[in-house]
């Protein structure tokens, strides 16, 4: 492409980014004049170049230079705030509320679940000031890092303190990333895990499954699997079952019959599987705000369902929000914010299945509240502000200083990713150029005063103005005619820095291009489209708190990511820095961003050429995939383009897109017909078909794509339709009552198709051969118990159609025949022939249908006689029977026939009538029959028109005739009368006397005419007008005459009075203007007048005499003198004195011209001609020659003021900026002989020939350096050459240094500048030949190389030197010491070496630096392979010694890995050990040795206290060492003393009374167990288990000697195990005493105890067995304490001990477990007869009762509940003298005793009042029967008395009720008391006094009438 191809090095060069790797740059093109013409040809032609980048960058020919088309200054514009810190660091849009709730749910279950631990909610975490940390935003800011693990290895911790913490500092320390760490560990590390396994698992049952499904966790894998993680599963399980439920319950009436009858049946397998279908069905959330409904959901952990009733109530319960159905509502998903609700299959992008916890529509999620986004700013923004609020960001983050581009970027990043601080900019994006103007001319804009309307013409109709790209030539978008914002009309761009344009592709994945008008550049990242599905995936790996938030993120442009993450994760980024004048082009599905370096204004927008086809495609399915409105339908595109046609080149593409939609078409037309659909119905037509965005289609509802070639739609819902892949969505009515709606039918697809694909070939063989697409698959269905194909179906519907056209018409058959048509004309050619008949069977049925409603209406006619009906047309019935459908047999089609003629007869006679002139009243009579005829005739509205025209006509001319008799009449009445008259065809009297008047009014009317066309003379038209006066006729003409005449005389007057006062006036300009204004009026007189002339002479004259006045107050030309002198000699007035003046001064300007043409035509000094033009000052005439005189002034001056800066001294030169050229110079003298000044050059010629010289000696200089620089070789020498150039760069810096003091810019200059600066750099790289230089110094020498001039970077000696660097910096990083990572392997250094021989640059110290390098390497892996063959000699040491040597002297070898695999075991196995031994309260920064020999120490001091039984009198009981020189404690128990530092935190916790009680006497005296077994945890934790230290040292057998930590473990495990037996053998002595003291168990325990705390290890097996030595020592304990105390105890402690001694395992022969036997034995037995004899029903004789009662109150327990039941029972009532027994009892009034109903006789119901018969006796009234019994007369005087039940009222309320009852209302019952008195003689008075003693507070009566 000459000078259009890539820059050499565009594709290979890269640009240091601020994302801390190199981004390559994109290709750059420079197109030539030629290739620049053409837009899309130019693209098309580089596409295979550029697209692999994704973008590119054009810069146009110099000749590109379009003006600025908008005034900036004026521009106000809308513009959004941008926070930069937040496009990649923000916290996902999650709902606090609800992942509160959440969490609190989980940690519920969790803790009722957790193995009988009960916990309460953790209390909320804060930072380290005091301030709430936000779990929500913690958790989701971690799982963007890969949750807690992910954060730890990525140390990522720092990142997620900026996303918790707004105010986190720009540096964040350790302890703040540990905090935060150790904070989500506590608080939200199992909340993770359960999340993560809830996810996992639905994943897993929707693959499984393959349909949606509770989410209920499965328990698979080991035994082992499945006891440790019960309790998390537990916890699955019931925070399942109190998540939202999402999906509505529509489960149809099959399946509900299923899960009644699983629910119902026996408990077989078919319950269980109708279990786990109702699991699979949809569950709609119930809302809970409150803990109890929380708690009751988890306890029952079943989910609640609700089955729907019918399709009415579940559209009244919930709509969808995208398609307004609330239809299909086993798929409805609610929001759990709004309630709102969506189908799964309307969301954006569809669900499969329900998603685990909350959901939260796109609304919720992108509230104000949630969401991020770019927010418009309210008001509008100037320019001018615009600039001043970018400077003030650049100086925030960059001061004063100039940055560079590099540092900018690197800021951008720093801030993007939160490393900054905060910042918000604006960005004034997408503006519509239609509203804010364009900066690209345009035709309809106003052009500015300073370009020319050339220029903007050109720029205008440029193909590369961005108004007219979309629709240029070859463009597919040149049919669209809506004005689309950014697709069709382009969008301006107003930026500022760090404004930016976040990740994206474009609409539809268009093209993009976009022009950078002016300001700073633009910076632009780009992926290949190619590469597209691997960038998103990325950006979902990077981000994907936010993808699951917003699952559309990329559609928002609202994220940015860095590209050092793309390209480390293998994703292709590519830069382009976008300069002003430059086009960038991004290709499609090209994902891109970028970000402004400053202020500017740049023009983007789409277009899209064929290629773009197939993108276009995958754009469509994008924006149906995520329920995206289009911008335009991709199917009518593709439509409509190849109805258009397009040229050669863009066929291919077309083809395969073309194909790919009838194939889809097709498909999907026939599933629809396989699935029921027959209803079809073609949609209406394009009013302009071949443009797009005429007519908008309607969408579908649930992905909201156009429907263009067909949709899917139902009567139920009328305004709704579905695409053909939606259509089960529709509604829930039967496939049957959809209806396709088709815009094409598949044969006209078809043909399309072939027509695209075949586009060389003839129409005619495209017609023949109609399938030229791959074969196509008949579809077929069941019917009538048979498969038929689909053109079965239609060939049997034509057989029957054609029978039912030969038979008389029956609307139902032909309705029905069409009706089934209907599934065959959306077909291809194969249902040509259904097509056909269905023509003809609609077009017979509309005949016969016409046939028959003509009829129907016209016997409606003759049934009404014309009252309401309406007539048949006679041309409908004529037409139809012209017509008469030969297939159709119609019966009444002669009644037709017969009325069709007499209608054509009437039609002759009314033409007959009205050629012929008859009389009005014979045209009347012919109307009426014409009316009552029932057809309607189109002549009888042109019979009656003329009959009511006569009439009228009539009437009007009667009128005239009767006005003329009286008055005048107008003339236009008689010739409208007249014209009517003419028009009529009828014959009256009045016509021959109304053309009599009109023809004398008309003549009138012609010789007014004449008069007003022949200006008559004044005297001929008033004598004109005094014979006209008799006529009786209004003539608008004669009134016109009057007027003119009228007007003629008026103006005579006035000309008459101003001539008269004419010649005594001076005020020309006044005179000028009344007779201007006369003569005016006089020529619009339409009559001739004597007086005009002479006004015409003397207004010639006054107006000469006015310019000549004129002349002398203001400065005219010379010509214009000349005229007004010469009017003035043709006046005859030049002898006035004004006109004498005025030819002096035009001689005076003679002259003066003459001179000065003279000096023009001749040379001048400046001298002369100055003095010239002074003399012109005292003429006031413009003089031709002045502006001539002044411009050859001027222009000498100005030449001499040029000269000045080639004549100033040197030092001046440079002082005011050398920026002078030779060319100048020449110009200059070339110029001084052109001029007609005559001017001094020799000065100037002396510095031009001194810049000559200059310029002669740089070129020599330069062709002697392209000499050097294209040497292929140096030699072994470099000396030489180093000198050469050495002596050539003194040259050059001498001849510069002369050239810059003469001041000219030379372009030798500039090349000795870049040639010596290729001096410098090859001079500094061969002085690396002779050293071995630093790494840094080789990279910066190459970093220089890149930006060395490109015109002499390809010569020979700088390929060689290039060569000579990379081969130094191989060699470099090949040394072991060279400071990389990776080590290079001897095979790579030997090619090094090989390699140098083939460069022809000399590195003797380098070659024998890697010589040496291989020879020490060679020596190293000897010794490794001796170290490892003798192993007797092998050691810890050596092996280290080896690991340190390798790391400096080795290369990458197995010897190596080997060492470092051998040093990585023993230091892990050191780690290992130092985690272990270094727990909780440990020192971490001590070490591993010394701890160890802490412990050793420990162990011995143990064993010497208590092993050899030797102690020191005052040394400390734990260390051994002296307490005299520190601070100790004395226990008061067991005398030993202890060091403060050796009981720490303890002394606090056993102070008692000032006496201090040591740790392990505190065990022994403490009776809670529970607090024994915390405390010994808290011992266990800060020493290392022995199991541990013996785990580790089974690890290290095979290990080196003379690991010292080794030996010393070694020890330690040893001393630890004798330790350990010594106290197990204490603890089986202790074990073995069963006596009555249990101080023998004492001792043991303690001085288990104190050994136990005196070590330094832990043991588990001593550790429980001092635990459950403890327990039984307690236990113990307890027992004496109760059976030596004299305190009762209650029976369930009793019971408590007795048990607990058995599960402690105590021997039966045990003093303690014998003693506590007894106690028990003893009270339960007594409690059981305590039991009984409370419930005989005084069956136990009462001594016996009272000695019962003795033996309990003497018992060692409590036992008051049965004391009490006994006292009660030894209490008697009534005169039976019985404890209460439950029966039916009375209570006296008076005395408050109680009796039994059958003691006393009563019946029935019981009395208000009631007074036993002690109170009051009978007195001669009725008597009540007392009945006695012989128990009663046996029973013994000892009995205490009677005992009343107890009450449920208090006495206070009895009492008020007695005094409000009356005594007259009471019903009394008296008893005999005399019988009552015998009968019970046996009861003494002393009896009946104690009885009355033990009464208690009497019942009601009311509460006692239920024991009746």
């Amino acid at each position: 492409m000459g000078k259009g191809r890539p820059l050499a090095g565009d594709t290979t060069t890269t640009a240091t980014s601020g994302c801390g790797l190199s981004v390559p740059e994109a290709p750059v093109f420079h197109p030539t004049e030629e290739e620049f013409a053409d837009p899309l040809a130019y693209v098309a032609r580089i596409r295979p170049l550029a697209e692999p980048y994704g973008i590119c960058r054009i810069v146009p020919p110099p000749s590109w230079s379009p003006p600025h088309a908008l005034d900036f200054s004026s521009l106000s514009f809308p513009t959004k705030r941008q926070p930069i810190h937040r496009l990649l660091a923000r916290p996902a849009p999650a709902d606090p509320d609800t992942f509160l709730l959440d969490y609190r749910r989980f940690l519920r279950a969790s803790s009722g679940h957790g193995r009988g631990r009960k916990k309460g909610l953790p209390k909320s975490p804060a930072f380290s000031d005091g301030r709430p940390l936000d779990l929500c935003r913690l958790f989701h800011a971690v799982k963007r890092f890969g949750g807690y693990d992910g954060a730890c290895e990525g140390k990522r911790w720092g990142d997620v303190v900026r996303l918790v913490d707004d105010k986190a500092p720009l540096h964040i320390s350790e302890c703040a990333k540990h905090v935060l760490a150790q904070l989500y560990y506590e608080h939200l590390y199992e909340y993770e895990k359960f999340i993560n396994r809830s996810v996992s698992q639905d994943e897993k049952k929707g693959k499984h499954r393959g349909v949606e499904s509770d989410d209920q966790p499965s328990v698979s894998g080991s035994q082992y699997e499945e006891t440790s993680n019960s309790d998390s599963e537990e916890v699955d399980r019931e925070v399942s079952g109190v998540r939202s439920r999402k999906r509505r319950n529509g489960i149809s009436r099959k399946a509900g019959g299923r899960a009644s009858h699983g629910h119902h049946g026996n408990g077989d397998g078919t319950t269980k599987n109708n279990a786990v279908s109702a699991g699979v069905r949809k569950r709609k959330r119930r809302k809970s705000n409150t803990a109890v409904t929380a708690a009751c959901e988890l306890s029952s952990g079943a989910r609640k369902r609700k089955r729907r009733k019918s399709v009415v109530t579940e559209a009244l319960d919930q709509v969808c929000e995208q398609c307004n159905s609330g239809l299909h509502g086993d798929v409805m998903l609610l929001c759990d914010r709004c309630d709102k609700g969506w189908h799964l299959y309307c969301l954006s992008p569809p669900l499969e299945r329900v998603p685990p916890g909350n959901w939260y529509c796109s609304d919720c999620m992108n509230s104000d509240r949630d969401c991020f986004g770019f927010i418009h700013r309210r008001k509008t923004c100037l320019l001018d502000t615009f600039r001043r609020f970018d400077e003030r960001v650049r100086k925030r983050w960059f001061g004063q200083r100039k940055p560079s581009r590099v540092q900018v970027e690197k800021q951008f990043w720093e801030i993007v990713e939160g490393k900054a601080g905060e910042l918000e900019v604006m960005y004034g994006s997408d503006l519509d150029t239609s509203i804010y103007g364009s900066g690209f001319p345009r035709l309809g804009d106003a052009v500015p005063s300073s370009v020319e309307p050339v220029t903007w013409q050109k720029y205008c109709s440029s193909p590369w103005n961005l108004n007219n790209f979309p629709n240029l030539p070859g463009s597919v978008l040149r049919t669209v005619r809506d004005n689309i914002a950014g697709v069709m009309v382009p969008w301006l761009y107003i930026g500022m820095l760090f404004s930016s344009f976040c990740w994206h592709v474009e609409d539809h994945c268009f093209y993009s291009i976009n022009y950078l008008h002016w300001g700073e550049p633009k910076c632009w990242y780009g992926v290949p489209g190619a590469e597209a599905n691997a960038f998103e995936q990325v950006m979902r790996q990077a981000l994907p708190d936010l993808f699951d938030a917003q699952p559309d993120l990329l559609f928002h442009l609202v994220t940015m990511l860095n590209p050092s993450i793309l390209q480390a994760k293998g994703v292709p980024v590519y830069s382009v820095m976008q300069e002003p004048g430059n086009f960038v082009i991004t290709f499609p599905r090209s994902f891109h961003g970028g970000f402004n370096l400053g202020l500017n204004c740049a023009e983007a927008v789409n277009f899209a050429p064929a290629d773009w086809l197939p993108h276009g495609g995958i754009g469509a399915e994008l924006y149906r995939l995520y329920r995206k409105a289009p911008v335009l339908s991709h199917e009518e595109l593709l439509y409509v383009v190849a109805k258009n046609g397009v040229d050669t080149e863009s066929l291919p593409h077309l083809k395969g897109e073309i194909e790919k939609l009838f194939i889809n078409e097709r498909r999907r037309r026939q599933e629809l017909w396989v699935n029921g659909i027959v209803k079809s119905s073609p949609m209406s037509p394009r009013s302009n078909p071949n443009f797009i965005g005429s007519e908008e289609d309607p969408k579908c509802i649930i992905c909201r794509q156009y429907l263009y070639l067909s949709a899917v739609s139902c009567n139920c819902r009328v305004s709704s339709f579905v695409c053909l892949e939606h259509w089960k969505h529709l509604c829930e009515c039967s496939p049957e009552k959809h209806c396709l709606l088709y815009r094409h039918t598949l044969a006209e697809l078809g043909d399309l198709v072939c027509k695209v694909s075949v586009a060389s070939i003839p129409d005619d063989y495209v017609k023949q051969k109609p399938h030229l697409l791959s074969e196509i698959c008949v579809p077929s269905k069941k019917v009538k118990d048979r498969y038929m194909s689909y053109a079965q179906l239609a060939e049997d519907w034509v057989s029957k159609s054609d029978h039912i056209l030969q038979m008389p018409f029956m609307y139902n058959a032909y309705a029905n025949a069409l009706e089934e048509a209907e599934q065959f004309l959306w077909g291809d050619h194969a249902m040509d022939s259904v097509r056909n008949i269905t023509q003809k069977l609609t077009e017979a049925m509309n005949w016969a249908l016409g046939v028959r409603k003509c009829l129907s209406r016209i016997d409606d006619f003759l049934l009404d006689k014309g009252n309401c009906s309406e007539k048949v047309d006679y041309v409908e019935i004529e037409e139809l029977v012209a017509v008469r459908c030969t297939p159709c047999c119609e019966p009444s089609l002669t009644r037709l026939q017969a009325y069709a003629e007499e209608g054509k007869l009437l039609i002759n006679e009314i033409n007959t009538a009205l050629s012929s002139r008859i009389p009005v009243d014979n045209l009347e009579k012919l109307h009426s029959r014409v009316s009552e005829f029932p057809v309607k005739i189109t002549e009888s509205s042109t019979l009656s028109c003329e009959i009511s025209a006569a009439k009228s006509w009539l009437k009007k001319a009667s009128d005239c005739l009767e006005q003329n008799k009286l008055e005048t009449i107008d003339i236009d009445v008689l010739s409208k009368l007249n014209l009517e008259m003419v028009q009529l065809r009828v014959l009256a009297p009045e016509m021959d006397r109304i053309s009599e008047l009109w023809r004398d009014a008309e003549t009138w009317r012609l010789r007014c005419q004449s008069y007003l066309q022949d200006f008559p003379d004044l005297k001929e038209l008033e004598s004109f007008l005094l014979a006209v006066d008799g006529v009786k006729f209004s003539i608008p003409e004669l009134k016109l005459l009057r007027q003119h005449f009228s007007d003629a005389c008026s103006w005579v007057n006035c000309a008459n009075s101003i001539i008269g006062n004419l010649y005594a006036r001076t005020d020309y300009h006044n005179v000028v203007e009344e007779l201007t204004g006369i003569l005016k009026g006089g020529k619009s007189l339409r009559v001739k007048v004597d007086e005009l002339p002479i006004i015409e002479e003397e207004l010639k004259r006054f107006f000469c005499r006015k310019q000549a006045s004129e002349a002398f107050g203001t400065v005219m030309s010379m010509e214009a003198v000349e005229d007004v002198l010469k009017e003035a000699s043709i006046l005859t007035i030049e002898e006035e004195q004004q006109f004498v003046d005025l030819s002096q001064m035009l001689k005076d300007a003679t002259a003066w011209e003459e001179k000065a043409r003279l000096f023009l035509g001749q040379s001048a000094s400046l001298s002369e001609y100055e003095d010239h033009m002074r003399c012109a000052e005292n003429i006031r005439v413009i003089l031709p020659s002045e502006p001539r005189m002044k411009a050859e002034i001027d222009t000498a001056k100005l030449w001499i003021e040029k000269c000045q800066a080639f004549l100033r001294p040197t030092s001046n030169k440079l002082a005011f900026g050398a920026s002078l050229k030779v060319d100048d110079l020449k110009d200059l003298i070339n110029q001084s002989t052109s001029l007609k000044v005559i001017l001094d050059t020799s000065a100037l010629n002396s510095v031009l020939n001194n810049a000559k010289e200059c310029e002669r000696n740089s070129l020599s200089l330069l062709s002697n350096s392209r000499t050097l620089l294209h040497l292929n070789v140096i030699g072994s020498e470099v000396d030489p050459l180093r000198r050469n150039m050495e002596e050539l760069q003194d040259k050059m810096n001498a001849e510069l240094e002369s050239g810059l003091a003469l001041g000219f810019e030379f372009r030798a200059l500039h090349e000795l500048k870049d040639f010596l600066l290729i001096l410098k750099w090859m001079l500094d790289t061969l002085s690396l030949c002779c050293t071995i230089p630093l790494l840094e110094e080789v990279d910066r020498l190459m970093k220089e190389a890149v930006h060395l001039p490109a015109s002499l970077s390809d010569c020979s000696l700088i390929t060689l030197l290039m060569r000579g660097l990379s081969w130094l910096r191989k060699a470099l990083t090949s040394l072991p010491d060279s400071g990389i990572s990776a080590k290079p392997k001897l095979k790579d250094v030997e090619d090094i070496l090989a390699e140098y021989k083939q460069i022809d640059i000399p590195y003797p110290m380098m070659t024998a630096k890697l010589e040496d390098a291989v020879n020490k390497h060679n020596s190293w892996t000897e010794d490794c392979n001796t170290f490892f063959m003798l192993r007797d000699r092998q050691s810890w040491a050596g092996l280290l010694r080896l690991r340190d040597n390798g790391q400096s002297l080795a290369f990458d070898c197995s010897e190596m890995d080997k060492v470092v695999l051998e040093v990585k075991k023993v230091e892990e196995w050191l780690t290992q050990c130092h985690c272990n031994l270094l727990l909780n309260g440990t020192d971490t920064r001590a070490s591993l040795l010394s701890v160890l020999q802490k412990i050793r120490g420990s162990l011995d001091n143990v064993c010497m206290l208590y092993i050899e039984d030797y102690k020191k009198k005052g040394s400390c009981a734990i260390c051994l060492y002296d307490t005299a020189d520190s601070v100790s404690s004395r226990c008061v128990t067991c005398q030993d003393w202890y060091h403060d530092s050796c009981v720490v935190n303890l002394l606090a916790s056993t102070q008692m009374k000032g006496e201090w009680i040591c740790p392990s006497c505190s065990h022994l005296q403490s009776e809670n167990l529970l607090e024994n077994k915390i405390q010994l945890k808290m011992s266990e934790g800060n020493r290392p288990a022995v199991t541990v230290l013996i785990e580790l040292l089974s690890f290290a057998k095979d290990f080196y000697t003379g690991i010292e930590e080794l030996d010393l473990l070694e020890e330690i495990v040893k001393k630890a195990r004798n330790l350990n037996a010594y106290l197990m053998q204490v603890l089986s002595d202790s074990e073995s005493s069963h006596g009555e003291d249990p101080s023998v168990m004492c001792k043991s325990l303690l001085v288990a105890l104190k050994a136990t705390l005196a070590s330094g290890v832990y043991d588990h097996h001593v550790s429980c067995k001092i635990e459950f030595m403890l327990s039984r020592y307690l236990w113990k304990k307890q027992v004496h304490k109760l059976v030596c105390s004299q305190k009762k105890t209650s029976i369930q402690e009793v019971l408590r001990l007795d048990k607990e001694g058995s599960n402690l395992e105590i021997c039966s022969e045990d003093f303690f477990k014998l003693e506590i036997s007894k106690i028990k034995e003893s009270s339960l037995q007594w409690v059981a007869k305590a039991e009984k004899v409370a419930n005989d029903s005084g069956e136990l004789a009462l001594d016996l009762v009272y000695g019962l009662i003795v033996e309990g109150e003497n018992l060692p327990v409590h036992a008051e509940k049965e004391l009490k039941l006994l006292r009660d029972r030894s209490v008697l009532y009534c005169v039976c003298r019985k404890p209460y027994d439950n029966k039916a009892m009375i209570a006296c009034d008076q005395c408050d005793e109680w009796y039994h109903f059958d003691c006393i006789n009563l019946l029935g119901p019981p009395p208000e009042t009631f007074f036993c018969p002690a109170c009051h006796p009978n007195n001669g009234e009725d008597i009540i029967s007392l009945p006695r019994s012989g128990r009663d007369e046996e029973r013994s005087s000892t009995e205490s008395g009677p005992h009343t039940p107890a009450t449920s009222c208090d006495e206070t309320e009895r009492v008020e009720d007695n005094k409000c009852d009356k005594p007259e209302e009471k019903s009394q019952i008296r008893v005999d008391l005399i019988k009552l008195l015998r009968v019970h003689s046996e009861i003494d008075s002393s009896r009946r006094e104690g009885k009355r003693i033990l009464h208690r507070t009497t019942r009601r009566r009311s509460n006692f009438i239920g024991l009746i």
